[in-house]
């Protein structure tokens, strides 16, 4: 069988409509109805990404993704957050809470699958080149989803770790806010430059004085100082 993707939706013909084209693409698919029940079988039967709406019954789709993210042994797992809540501040709690794409409804099946495999394929891009990252005191383990400076962790979001992240690997060179939009919020038309200024903040006050090491360059964006 394919990758598995795990569907949370309480919507019956939905949820069953999504499944049935999901297997169509190869997919292996388990289907849920509430997050409780996704929560108890998450812990064993990990799925490669998860179909995650946010009305739902008892437990809410945000809680469930804040559980997903805030918890390392539900690293990996990608988040499409699928919902009729089109509001721009809905679309940024999500991605502030780790999404990594934001469908409103109605929507197109086949535009969900799209973005279900181009989630996947970058996630296993990373996946080929996880390592350590290092510049100067700060460390930055891949597979272990973990940044220590001076051998001390810091407690980073998803969002701020796949900022330092892309930052790091391009070292040396300036990366514009809509350069950052798209590549770590995923596509530039869901937040503004307003929030990169603010995640950059942010993850300079986390690591501390080796924050200064992210040089605003002015009227462009950002780098690490090489």
């Amino acid at each position: 069988m394919g990758q598995k993707v795990f569907i949370v939706e309480d919507e019956p013909d939905l949820r069953d409509t999504l499944k049935y084209n999901l297997e169509n693409e190869g997919f292996s698919v388990k289907a849920f109805s509430n997050g409780e029940d996704f929560l108890s079988s998450v812990d064993k039967n990990k799925p490669s990404l998860v179909i995650l709406d946010l009305m739902l019954p008892g437990v809410s789709g945000l809680d469930v993704c804040r559980e997903l993210r805030s918890n390392n042994n539900y690293h990996g797992i990608g988040i499409v957050m699928l919902t009729a809540k089109s509001e721009e501040i809905d679309r940024i709690v999500g991605f502030e809470l780790g999404a990594d794409d934001y469908v409103t409804k109605p929507f197109s099946v086949r535009e969900l699958i799209l973005r279900v495999k181009v989630i996947l394929k970058k996630r296993t891009d990373d996946g080929v080149n996880e390592q350590l990252l290092e510049f100067g005191p700060i460390l930055m383990n891949l597979d272990a989803h973990e940044v220590s400076i001076n051998e001390k962790v810091v407690n980073l979001t998803a969002l701020e770790f796949k900022l330092l992240k892309h930052l790091l690997k391009r070292k040396g060179r300036v990366q514009t806010r809509d350069q950052l939009l798209g590549d770590v919020w995923g596509y530039s038309s869901e937040v503004t430059t307003r929030t990169v200024d603010t995640h950059i903040k942010r993850l300079r006050e986390k690591l501390g004085e080796p924050g200064n090491l992210i040089q605003t360059i002015r009227g462009v964006g950002y780098r690490f100082n090489n």
